[in-house]
């Protein structure tokens, strides 16, 4: 299912970036010379079909994916605007690192990028953890989303 986040009403983010830093983590934009990293990086830990959204995300200007690094090395990545505007994801954070904060950053990278963008709302496609989503951001599912624009997908 699709869920929908009200970008005019997203909660403060500084706490989650504070929290990050002070453990050595930071996230950013990706810059083009690291496309082929990120692309094998996801490939690598998650699947090719999130691996090609990414390589769309990474032709946009800006670019519209985001990753978390420690020490020159990727723990998560988040994008938007890749398969669909206005849409969030794919998104994902290396299994050893979950649980410390970097998802949620890295969805509050690309929301409040969307937002700066002009959207007053952004969804959420085919939401994996849909309590965090409600949780972080206020997220709600969208009726009748399932599969969305996923269907027929080879």
């Amino acid at each position: 299912m699709d869920m929908l986040v009200k970008l005019y009403a997203l909660p403060p983010s500084d706490d989650v970036f504070e929290r990050l830093g002070k453990a050595g983590i930071t996230t950013r934009r990706v810059l083009a010379p690291e496309k082929h990293t990120v692309i094998a990086w996801v490939r690598e830990h998650f699947s090719e079909h999130w691996a090609s959204e990414v390589d769309v995300a990474l032709s946009r200007q800006p670019v519209t994916c985001f990753i978390a690094v420690r020490q020159k090395t990727i723990l998560g990545f988040a994008c938007h605007d890749a398969t669909s505007p206005n849409f969030f994801g794919p998104t994902g954070v290396d299994p050893n690192e979950r649980k410390s904060g970097i998802g949620k950053a890295l969805l509050f990278n690309c929301l409040e990028a969307m937002k700066q963008k002009g959207y007053g709302y952004a969804i959420i496609g085919g939401v994996g953890p849909a309590e965090f989503y409600a949780k972080t951001v206020g997220a709600v599912p969208i009726e009748g989303s399932e599969p969305g624009v996923y269907r027929g997908l080879l």
